[in-house]
């Protein structure tokens, strides 16, 4: 709630970063920079400015978070205690790495007043993929970067895992959000590009492919899915399966052959 209580008090943080609960206890197991392993998440808010405009600044941000329930907001009394106070953010990503052999980070976007709903449901999916997950991500612009642990030599684990990602990315897309914040589609996220895009923007973008690719040697089979990849997701009818289609004629279904 916080999050969105900052943005709509007019304060637009050079950073505002979120860590939950387990990624707060791992970041501080491994860098030691004083954060509170009892708090359930923190929130790391740089203000940027002038000196009057930043000291004007963290006075709203303080009560902000007040009025939203933090048990304690601490401001950075020097540059040394402001680079310890990103020095555990910075070092989430290895520091979570240390829990387990294997993780996978997830790079969903939603509006920012859909944390509180995306995290509860992301903390029920936890529990029913049984897999823990730390959340560290960019809270400011509401980019998601869930990282669920698991062990790749465990049979079974990394399938229940890349399910629990694609659950997240679909909580993404049904809040109004989207599959990919910075890292872009590639492979992985395929099967959720027939949930965020429809029909006509599909073949949109593969009329932009084939206009600067027309014979398809340019990352194929990544970024827009093929017919293929669609009836793999269970997207297509039966009758729509391309198989049999000549692949120079024009496609009926979302997902044209390139």
């Amino acid at each position: 709630v916080a999050v969105g209580e900052i943005i709509s008090a007019g304060i637009i943080p050079g950073g505002l970063e979120m860590m939950d609960k387990l990624a707060i206890q791992a970041a501080e197991d491994f860098v030691h920079v004083g954060y509170p392993t009892d708090a359930e998440a923190i929130l790391l808010c740089e203000i940027d400015g002038t000196n009057e405009e930043v000291s004007e600044q963290i006075l709203i941000v303080r009560e902000v978070m007040q009025q939203c329930g933090a048990t304690e907001v601490r401001t950075a009394r020097d540059e040394a205690e402001r680079e310890a106070f990103w020095k555990g953010r910075k070092a989430a990503f290895p520091a979570v790495g240390r829990l387990a052999p294997d993780y996978y980070c997830m790079d969903g976007t939603i509006p920012r007043k859909h944390l509180p709903y995306i995290l509860r449901r992301m903390a029920e999916l936890s529990v029913e993929y049984d897999l823990r997950v730390a959340n560290v991500f960019h809270a400011g612009d509401g980019n998601l970067h869930p990282l669920i642990l698991y062990d790749a030599n465990t049979p079974g684990e990394l399938e229940r895992t890349e399910a629990f990602g694609g659950k997240i990315l679909e909580l993404c897309i049904e809040v109004g959000g989207t599959i990919t914040g910075e890292h872009g589609v590639g492979i992985e996220k395929l099967p959720q590009m027939h949930l965020q895009f429809n029909r006509a923007e599909l073949n949109q973008f593969h009329a932009v492919k084939r206009a600067f690719d027309p014979a398809g040697l340019l990352n194929p089979g990544k970024a827009v899915p093929t017919p293929r990849r669609c009836s793999e997701y269970r997207q297509l009818p039966a009758q729509d399966s391309p198989t049999a289609q000549d692949k120079n004629q024009p496609s009926q279904h979302p997902c044209e052959q390139l």
